[in-house]
């Protein structure tokens, strides 16, 4: 039994979400006030109750739309799929058929009816009529563990009758263990009785006690064993973690224990139909490193003898973490401006082979896509430098307008594109890319075909994979290209020429001088792009890389070389910044 499906109205930022969880990890991404936390409270309003009091919502949490009026009552609804037949029994009430005829339990929960203080009224039921009211044992087989951010888990594994450490002792000790726990505490305690030191130390308080309350109001003392019977010892344990207390241990470390335990006792649990752990930002205490560890682990946590299966529930913004998830395993939460929408990566159908390059190409870095609200891709390393300098140049600042620049490394836009769109994230996303033209026939004279070293403003015959991308444009994706590459097209500007030059002529000053010897002998601007591009990147030697130029020509464009931005990207960046582009 796990839970397949929330539905959430008008809670704090989320309007009308629909999550649709896997039985295993789930993994909820997204930047930040874009409505985790809300899920979390949805999940605890069910799943609390065990450990600590469900959440209390009041009129403030009530949806409002930009008019700021209420939207209506707080509706939480959920529905658990792959029930056994002991689940449909302990939920008989709550059981619906889907479309195929299997049975679902579907359990509701609506907050209304403000008190005096702005505090809403919860009102539990199963299936489809609120009459049907969600009874006590149907609760108490919904076990769920929440674990907030910023928590000092060794609080958590205190010494304590709740403490997680002295529950699960509890659960895993049977009548047999907890009568030997029990012979043995009584013998060590009558053998601590005996000891000489034990015997002085008694005398004297009985003494002084005796001497201070006189014989009729005397109260027998005796000095044993605190922890001398099974209930007690469990409410005193403690761990020790190489040999020191668990408040000397790190955070991290304290934390990554505490949801060992927990997940522990979850599992071992015979008493609940249902159990899932909600984990808000695992990633507050823990490095990169140690965010791997526990990901790879959560994501192989499965039922094993003696084991009942657990439903994990991790929120982040952490780019690790959605890096090295499990695509599958993610729920996306988006702000599209009017409203936060949801998006499940793995129901994108992508094309062969695409999703496993996606996979091999989300790094930490490119991660960042899944936590973004405007993304320009580009190419390479030297789009990946430049861009953000020419926009300024252009007026812009990608990073007040929070605008991500992302490199797919190459031509993988594909393995991209399909997780943006009108029927996936719904947020701008600009292409910049090269038009790189295909080739013409060969003139008769044997000169170089003409559209291979366009003019600025030539309709070009563009590659097929541009064309490709072109087609596929939607209402957020929109792909930006030029004439030929990157370099050429800003070469195509006269007045780009020097700052180009002189980034040239800080890695090879030779050929600098070689260069704009050819460009300054060209008759036209077309021309002497071409001498200026080919004389970088067309030679035999190949000594010129685009990578090294692109970060010098970076440099000289910030400290103040004049710079014309080819029109293509002024659009590409408008289009991400979602405001009207500008003329050069």
């Amino acid at each position: 039994m796990y839970l397949a499906q929330l539905n959430i109205t008008n809670f704090r930022k989320l309007r009308n979400a629909e999550l649709q969880f896997q039985s295993g990890l789930n993994v909820l991404v997204g930047a930040n006030n874009v409505g985790k936390t809300a899920v979390v409270d949805a999940l605890r309003a069910l799943l609390a109750g065990h450990d600590e009091p469900y959440p209390r919502l009041d009129a403030d949490d009530v949806h409002r739309p930009k008019d700021g009026k209420p939207a209506g009552d707080i509706v939480f609804r959920y529905v658990f799929r792959d029930l056994s037949q002991d689940d449909e029994a302990d939920f008989l009430a709550a059981l619906k058929p889907n479309p195929t005829g299997i049975l679902e339990a579907h359990i509701t929960i609506r907050y209304a009816e403000a008190d005096k203080v702005g505090r809403l009224r919860a009102k539990r039921w199963c299936g489809d009529h609120e009459d049907v009211g969600l009874t006590s044992d149907m609760m108490e087989n919904l076990r769920g563990v929440y674990l907030p951010p910023l928590r000092d888990a060794s609080q958590g594994l205190k010494p304590g009758r709740t403490s997680q450490l002295a529950r699960l002792f509890r659960l895993l000790a049977d009548d047999p263990g907890r009568e030997s726990i029990n012979e043995e505490l009584k013998k060590i305690d009558e053998q601590l009785k005996g000891d000489p030191s034990i015997v002085k130390t008694n005398t004297a308080i009985s003494t002084r006690h005796k001497a201070m309350l006189g014989s009729q109001l005397l109260q027998q003392l005796e000095i044993g064993l605190s922890a001398s019977d099974f209930q007690r010892l469990a409410s005193r344990l403690s761990l020790l973690v190489d040999a020191f207390e668990i408040e000397q241990n790190g955070l991290g470390f304290n934390n990554l224990i505490f949801m060992a335990v927990v997940l522990s006792e979850l599992a071992k649990n015979p008493e609940a139909s249902y159990r899932g752990l909600i984990v808000e930002e695992p990633e507050a205490h823990l490095h990169p490193q140690l965010q791997a560890v526990l990901l790879r682990y959560l994501e192989t946590v499965q039922a094993t003898d003696g084991e009942k299966p657990v439903q994990l529930f991790v929120t982040s913004h952490s780019p690790n973490f959605a890096s090295i998830a499990d695509i599958g395993s993610l729920t996306c939460l988006v702000d599209t401006g009017t409203e936060v929408e949801t998006f499940f990566p793995r129901t994108i159908n992508f094309g062969k082979d695409k999703l496993e390059k996606l996979k091999r190409y989300l790094d930490v870095t490119r991660a960042e896509l899944f936590f973004a609200r405007r993304i320009i891709f580009v190419e390479g390393a030297t789009e990946l430098m430049l861009v953000s300098v020419l926009a300024k140049k252009a007026g812009f600042n990608l990073r007040e307008h929070a605008v991500s620049l992302i490199s797919v490394e190459g031509l993988n836009f594909d393995s991209f594109l399909p997780l943006f769109g009108e029927n996936a994230l719904k947020i701008p996303v600009a292409v910049i890319t090269d038009a790189d033209p295909q080739k013409d026939e060969q003139p008769a004279d044997g000169s170089e075909s003409q559209a291979q070293y366009p003019a600025l403003g030539d309709v070009v015959n563009v590659s097929d994979n541009t064309a490709k991308m072109k087609k596929s444009e939607d209402a957020f994706v929109k792909v930006f290209h030029g004439v030929k590459t990157f370099e050429y097209d800003l070469a195509l500007h006269a007045d780009n020429h020097s700052a180009m030059l002189q980034a040239l002529g800080e890695l090879h000053p030779k050929i600098a001088i070689a260069v704009k010897a050819k460009v300054d002998n060209a008759v036209d601007d077309a021309t002497k792009a071409r001498a200026l591009f080919s004389g970088m990147f067309e030679r035999g030697s190949n000594d010129v890389k685009k990578g090294r130029f692109g970060q010098a020509l970076a440099q000289v464009f910030s400290e103040g070389a004049a710079c014309v931005v080819p029109q293509y990207i002024r659009d590409a960046i408008a289009h991400a910044c979602q405001i009207e582009p500008t003329k050069p």
